[in-house]
Protein backbone atom coordinates (compact mmCIF):
# COMPACT_ATOMS: atom_id res chain seq x y z
CA UNK A 1 0.00 0.00 0.00
CA UNK A 2 2.98 2.76 0.59
CA UNK A 3 4.21 1.86 -3.00
CA UNK A 4 1.25 2.86 -4.55
CA UNK A 5 0.62 6.03 -2.27
CA UNK A 6 4.29 6.79 -2.87
CA UNK A 7 3.64 6.28 -6.46
CA UNK A 8 0.00 8.47 -7.00
CA UNK A 9 1.35 11.34 -4.96
CA UNK A 10 3.60 12.96 -7.34
CA UNK A 11 0.79 12.21 -9.78
CA UNK A 12 -1.73 13.99 -8.06
CA UNK A 13 0.49 16.83 -7.61
CA UNK A 14 1.19 17.16 -11.08
CA UNK A 15 -2.55 17.11 -11.47
CA UNK A 16 -3.67 19.69 -8.86
CA UNK A 17 -1.04 21.98 -10.66
CA UNK A 18 -2.04 21.62 -14.16
CA UNK A 19 -5.81 22.33 -13.26
CA UNK A 20 -4.72 25.00 -11.06
CA UNK A 21 -2.52 26.43 -14.48
CA UNK A 22 -6.26 26.34 -16.44
CA UNK A 23 -8.78 27.52 -14.14
CA UNK A 24 -8.24 31.17 -14.60
CA UNK A 25 -5.90 31.81 -11.54
CA UNK A 26 -2.95 33.79 -13.00
CA UNK A 27 0.17 34.09 -11.60
CA UNK A 28 1.10 37.58 -9.52
CA UNK A 29 3.15 40.22 -11.81
CA UNK A 30 5.77 42.51 -10.46
CA UNK A 31 6.43 45.79 -11.92
CA UNK A 32 9.40 47.46 -11.33
CA UNK A 33 8.59 51.24 -11.46
CA UNK A 34 11.06 54.14 -11.24
CA UNK A 35 10.23 57.52 -10.26
CA UNK A 36 13.08 59.98 -11.71
CA UNK A 37 13.91 63.86 -12.44
CA UNK A 38 16.50 66.20 -13.13
CA UNK A 39 16.91 67.70 -10.28
CA UNK A 40 15.15 70.42 -8.08
CA UNK A 41 14.30 72.74 -10.82
CA UNK A 42 12.65 70.20 -12.43
CA UNK A 43 9.62 71.86 -11.33
CA UNK A 44 8.84 74.75 -12.54
CA UNK A 45 4.85 75.70 -11.73
CA UNK A 46 4.90 78.71 -13.44
CA UNK A 47 6.61 77.74 -16.50
CA UNK A 48 4.53 74.63 -17.62
CA UNK A 49 2.50 76.01 -19.79
CA UNK A 50 4.97 77.07 -22.08
CA UNK A 51 5.53 73.64 -22.83
CA UNK A 52 2.28 73.37 -24.26
CA UNK A 53 0.37 71.33 -21.78
CA UNK A 54 -3.41 70.75 -22.24
CA UNK A 55 -6.20 68.27 -20.39
CA UNK A 56 -3.60 68.49 -17.30
CA UNK A 57 -0.96 66.65 -20.02
CA UNK A 58 2.51 67.57 -21.11
CA UNK A 59 2.18 67.89 -25.04
CA UNK A 60 5.53 67.14 -25.57
CA UNK A 61 6.66 64.50 -23.73
CA UNK A 62 10.84 64.62 -24.97
CA UNK A 63 10.94 67.75 -22.95
CA UNK A 64 9.91 66.62 -20.16
CA UNK A 65 12.24 66.92 -16.59
CA UNK A 66 10.58 64.08 -14.78
CA UNK A 67 9.06 61.11 -15.27
CA UNK A 68 8.07 57.25 -14.72
CA UNK A 69 9.32 54.48 -15.96
CA UNK A 70 8.26 50.99 -16.13
CA UNK A 71 10.26 47.15 -17.04
CA UNK A 72 7.16 46.16 -18.59
CA UNK A 73 4.23 48.09 -20.87
CA UNK A 74 1.67 45.36 -20.55
CA UNK A 75 0.72 42.39 -17.41
CA UNK A 76 -1.51 40.17 -17.58
CA UNK A 77 -4.85 40.87 -15.23
CA UNK A 78 -4.59 39.47 -11.95
CA UNK A 79 -2.17 40.61 -9.03
CA UNK A 80 0.19 43.66 -9.90
CA UNK A 81 2.77 44.56 -7.23
CA UNK A 82 4.66 47.35 -8.44
CA UNK A 83 7.76 47.73 -6.46
CA UNK A 84 8.58 51.43 -6.98
CA UNK A 85 11.94 53.06 -6.69
CA UNK A 86 12.04 57.32 -6.25
CA UNK A 87 15.57 57.67 -8.02
CA UNK A 88 15.71 61.37 -7.29
CA UNK A 89 18.29 62.84 -4.92
CA UNK A 90 16.35 66.09 -4.08
CA UNK A 91 12.59 65.50 -4.51
CA UNK A 92 10.17 63.50 -2.78
CA UNK A 93 7.73 61.68 -5.41
CA UNK A 94 4.93 58.99 -5.23
CA UNK A 95 2.99 56.56 -7.41
CA UNK A 96 -0.74 56.71 -7.60
CA UNK A 97 -2.99 54.03 -10.61
CA UNK A 98 -6.00 55.29 -11.72
CA UNK A 99 -8.08 53.21 -14.75
CA UNK A 100 -8.52 55.09 -17.73
CA UNK A 101 -10.79 54.58 -20.83
CA UNK A 102 -8.46 55.46 -23.32
CA UNK A 103 -4.37 56.90 -23.73
CA UNK A 104 -6.12 60.12 -24.34
CA UNK A 105 -8.15 60.21 -21.51
CA UNK A 106 -8.35 63.83 -19.20
CA UNK A 107 -7.89 62.77 -15.52
CA UNK A 108 -10.15 65.39 -13.34
CA UNK A 109 -7.03 67.81 -12.71
CA UNK A 110 -6.86 70.44 -9.90
CA UNK A 111 -5.51 73.56 -11.14
CA UNK A 112 -5.86 75.94 -7.95
CA UNK A 113 -3.07 72.66 -6.71
CA UNK A 114 -1.48 72.00 -9.92
CA UNK A 115 -2.44 67.95 -8.87
CA UNK A 116 -5.39 65.36 -10.05
CA UNK A 117 -8.41 65.12 -8.04
CA UNK A 118 -7.19 61.36 -6.62
CA UNK A 119 -10.74 60.45 -5.64
CA UNK A 120 -12.60 61.63 -9.02
CA UNK A 121 -9.86 59.64 -11.29
CA UNK A 122 -10.68 56.48 -9.03
CA UNK A 123 -7.39 55.98 -7.89
CA UNK A 124 -6.80 52.02 -6.69
CA UNK A 125 -3.75 52.97 -4.52
CA UNK A 126 -0.84 54.49 -3.69
CA UNK A 127 2.97 54.61 -2.75
CA UNK A 128 3.19 57.93 -1.25
CA UNK A 129 5.57 60.36 -0.57
CA UNK A 130 8.72 58.34 -0.67
CA UNK A 131 11.95 60.10 -0.14
CA UNK A 132 14.65 60.59 -2.41
CA UNK A 133 16.48 56.60 -2.86
CA UNK A 134 13.63 55.37 -0.91
CA UNK A 135 11.26 52.57 -2.19
CA UNK A 136 7.70 51.26 -1.63
CA UNK A 137 5.17 48.68 -2.95
CA UNK A 138 1.76 48.41 -3.69
CA UNK A 139 -0.42 45.49 -4.98
CA UNK A 140 -3.26 45.38 -6.59
CA UNK A 141 -5.63 43.15 -8.38
CA UNK A 142 -5.90 44.61 -11.92
CA UNK A 143 -8.64 43.54 -14.26
CA UNK A 144 -7.90 43.95 -18.19
CA UNK A 145 -7.88 47.52 -19.21
CA UNK A 146 -5.28 50.71 -19.31
CA UNK A 147 -3.93 52.39 -16.37
CA UNK A 148 -2.45 55.34 -15.44
CA UNK A 149 0.66 55.54 -13.26
CA UNK A 150 1.29 58.91 -12.13
CA UNK A 151 2.99 61.38 -9.30
CA UNK A 152 1.25 63.27 -7.97
CA UNK A 153 3.17 65.53 -5.56
CA UNK A 154 1.82 69.18 -6.90
CA UNK A 155 3.01 69.99 -10.14
CA UNK A 156 5.03 66.65 -10.94
CA UNK A 157 1.77 64.96 -12.84
CA UNK A 158 1.95 68.21 -15.55
CA UNK A 159 5.63 68.10 -15.46
CA UNK A 160 5.62 64.43 -17.07
CA UNK A 161 5.97 62.05 -14.18
CA UNK A 162 2.63 59.90 -15.82
CA UNK A 163 2.85 56.71 -17.94
CA UNK A 164 0.13 53.94 -19.13
CA UNK A 165 0.23 50.28 -18.30
CA UNK A 166 -1.95 47.85 -20.64
CA UNK A 167 -3.48 44.57 -18.73
CA UNK A 168 -4.51 41.71 -21.02
CA UNK A 169 -6.91 38.82 -20.02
Amino acid sequence: MTSFVHAALPLAVGFSAALWATSGFAAETTVHVSLWDMGPDSVMIDDMHQFGMGKGMMADMNMALMGISLDVATVAAGKVTFEVSNGSTDLIHEMVVSPIAARDSTLPYIADENKIDEDAAGHLGEVAELDPGKSGALSVELTPGLYILYCNIPGHYIGGMWTVLTVTE
